[in-house]
Parts: structure tokens; C-alpha cells; sequence
């Protein structure tokens, strides 16, 4: 994360807990978020020099027109400041800020396909009991190159059980003995 975005979201942060309104920019962050990394699009219109300011600020406040006037503000001071390219990185470092505010503790499960519901209530047990924490937030991503198994990953906290792992371990030892 950029020093600049961490800046911004910070700034942001601190305007919405005087207005009572950290929860609702908390929703509107993880959304602005999530859509600008859902869109290549999006991602390449925000970052383009060509594009100009008041077509990026039209657009913005389009998709986003349901948001709350702060994220709004937001959106037009990047425009502003020219620093549109900086959008998906605030709303990320927000998301961060105000989960570290809370105490949520983050907890990132990487899979080879998607957890199922079953698994997943037993991965939050065991985190649970891991970090001593009841404010924990369960992230999955997919990645089929670790064949199988998984890789958890709390705050500084890796735990790797993959059969990617597995499979290099094997071979260092292979190497080893030969």
C-alpha cells in the first residue's frame, strides 16, 4: 500500500468517526473495493492519463451514486488531486484501518477450490481458538496451483498445509540424501 492511500484512508476514517459514520463508510469502502478489483476496466480507466478528470469524476459518482457523501467527497478530492489511480488502495487501507479500530482480526485461507460452508465454520472454530479472538473475518482465495490441502494466514501467522508444500519438502529431502 502506498504511503499516500494509507493517508487518505486515515483521513477518511477520521471524518467519518466524527460524523458517526464509520460503519456505513466501512460498507461503501469494502464495495468501491471489491468493484474497482472486479473490473479490469475500471482498473484501466482510473489509471489512464488519456481519460479526463471530469469524465473519471462523472463516472465514479455514477457507479458509485449510492454511496455515502463522504465516499463521494473522497471521490472528489482523487479527482482533484489527480490521484483517481489511488481509489481501489484507500478503500483497501480503510477496510484495514477500521477492522485494526474494531479488533477484527483478518484470517486469509488460500484452497485449491472454494470452501464449502461445512469447512469453513471449522476453519473460524479453529481461528477462533488459535488467535483467541471472536472478531475474526474469514477471506478465501483460490489458487489451484497448491494442488490441495490449504495455507492460512493470520496477521503475521502462516501456517502451510498444502500438498504443494508437502511435495517440496519431499524433494528437498530427495536432495538431500543423494
Amino acid at each position: 500500500m502506498s504511503r499516500a492511500a494509507i493517508r487518505y484512508a486515515k483521513a477518511i476514517l477520521q471524518k467519518a468517526n466524527e460524523n458517526n459514520t464509520e460503519a456505513v463508510v466501512f460498507g461503501d469502502m469494502q464495495s468501491v473495493y471489491n468493484t474497482i478489483e472486479g473490473s479490469r476496466e475500471l482498473q484501466t480507466v482510473l489509471q489512464s492519463p488519456v481519460i479526463k478528470a471530469n469524465d473519471k469524476k462523472e463516472a465514479l459518482l455514477k457507479i458509485f451514486n449510492g454511496q455515502s457523501e463522504i465516499t463521494h467527497s473522497l471521490i472528489n478530492i482523487l479527482v482533484d488531486n489527480k490521484r483517481t489511480s489511488l481509489l481501489g488502495n484507500v478503500a483497501k487501507s480503510y477496510v484495514d484501518l477500521y477492522n485494526e479500530e474494531q479488533g477484527v482480526k483478518v484470517a486469509t485461507v488460500i484452497t485449491a477450490v472454494p470452501l464449502s460452508s461445512e469447512l469453513e465454520s471449522k476453519v473460524m472454530a479453529k481461528i477462533k481458538e488459535l488467535t483467541g479472538s471472536e472478531k475474526v473475518t474469514l477471506k478465501n482465495e483460490v489458487d489451484p496451483a497448491i494442488i490441495g490441502g490449504f495455507i492460512l494466514r493470520v496477521g503475521d501467522i502462516q501456517y502451510n498445509a498444502s500438498i504443494a508444500n508437502q511435495f517440496g519438502n519431499l524433494k528437498r529431502e530427495f536432495s538431500k540424501s543423494i
